[in-house]
């Protein structure tokens, strides 16, 4: 027993310190209206500062997805951490829009960094046999990171002094004690070479990858754009719908939903991969059905049960796919692969969230919510309809 938890510290400590940068990743959410009264920019500006982010996610993987492959692992999640340290400052030193934009870009980059080359890293660091397993620890890191943001964030700004400030000289002294693990743990790439090597990457899949990464794809898309517009226009929503003003009840509302994607992915073991996909549509078009409901008769119950059954079925069809994408790749193929998954995903979490805010001006928040569940609920629909007919045929490995 004591010799298995010391084969897995390395795996659970490289899972912490990508928690960590996902989590500055999000550290804004609940603190938007705040930067609404302060700068006096209007919903639209909100999408498209949340935007910013996932055009810096999907530049970097385009730009540098195989990096971790080519110059080892901790070479480019210590980038990473200087990334998420450099949005940090920027968030403490905003003193107009333009600074946000900054933090944001530096918080994609960051994300862009990790995504592929920390999850591909937990799974290295795993002891052997324990894919599945190290597969929980990476997504269940990634999105309870996430879930992490907003909720630390909500409290501070609620409970504490300096609430645009404090979030994230706390974040800042995480990431300094996230880079002393990482300079610790040890390099898992064993064929380096320098990062003159490193070549901007059209996205591209091996043979054996491609007929599993469709379906995966389409499931992620589908997670990520529900993730996109609850995170960037929920805090809104409670706040002139629903009157909830308390910065902690915002923040609490998004954590929700990471944490129950985080318990969707849990169940991806016994579910299996081929049945997950298509149950997390499934999923995520109750999810929908009850945001849509929350909008029509702006109930705070509904919201909270959108939040948590549409991220289970996230949760659910996100590490299906994960899953299935990692376990088809070849080992020096794997993180470029994951970073392609990723490039769909964000691509989701991006455009929808603009094309919500720009509606925002003539429907109003609730209609362009509206429009945008429509497009979605047609989205899942075809994903899950595809999926059942064309069921992935890999499963995860205990």
């Amino acid at each position: 027993m004591d010799r298995d938890h010391r084969g897995w510290l390395p795996c659970l400590l490289g899972g912490a310190v990508f928690a960590v940068c996902m989590a500055g990743t999000t550290l804004p959410t609940p603190l938007y209206g705040l930067y609404q009264e302060k700068f006096g920019f209007s919903e639209l500006t909100v999408t498209v500062v949340y935007a910013v982010y996932a055009f810096g996610v999907i530049g970097v993987l385009l730009l540098a997805g195989n990096a971790s492959d080519t110059v080892g692992r901790r070479p480019v999640l210590l980038a990473g951490l200087a990334c998420a340290a450099a949005s940090a400052v920027c968030f403490l030193s905003a003193t107009g829009l333009g600074w946000l934009y900054a933090g944001r870009l530096m918080s994609g980059l960051s994300a862009g960094l990790f995504t592929g080359a920390a999850t591909a890293y937990v799974m290295d660091l795993a002891p052997s046999g324990g894919a599945s397993r190290a597969t929980l620890v990476a997504t269940a890191a990634n999105m309870g990171g996430l879930g992490c943001g907003p909720l630390l964030a909500g409290v501070l700004a609620q409970y504490a002094a300096w609430p645009l400030y404090l979030p994230f000289a706390v974040h800042l002294a995480l990431v300094a004690g996230s880079a002393a693990v990482v300079a610790r743990l040890p390099e898992t790439v064993r064929d380096r070479a320098p990062l003159s090597t490193v070549r901007p990457q059209r996205p591209s899949l091996p043979p054996e990858v491609r007929p599993v990464f469709g379906p995966a794809a389409i499931a992620s898309f589908a997670g990520f754009a529900l993730f996109g517009v609850f995170t960037s226009v929920s805090p809104a929503f409670l706040a002139e719908s629903l009157g909830v003003s308390d910065h902690a009840v915002s923040g609490l509302v998004v954590a929700l939903a990471f944490f129950a994607s985080t318990a969707g992915q849990s169940a991806v073991v016994r579910v299996g991969v081929g049945r997950s996909l298509p149950l997390g549509c499934a999923a995520l078009l109750t999810g929908l059905a009850l945001l849509a409901g929350a909008l029509r008769w702006e109930s705070l119950t509904l919201v909270v049960l959108s939040a948590v059954v549409g991220g289970a079925g996230q949760g659910l069809a996100f590490r299906g796919a994960l899953s299935a994408v990692a376990e088809a790749s070849p080992a020096d193929r794997r993180a470029a692969v994951i970073s392609a998954l990723f490039v769909v995903a964000y691509t989701g979490i991006s455009v929808p969230v603009i094309g919500v805010g720009v509606l925002v001006g003539p429907l109003g928040l609730e209609g362009a919510g509206l429009v945008f569940i429509a497009c979605m609920a047609v989205l899942v629909s075809i994903a899950g309809t595809y999926l059942l007919r064309r069921p992935v045929r890999v499963e995860t490995r205990t």
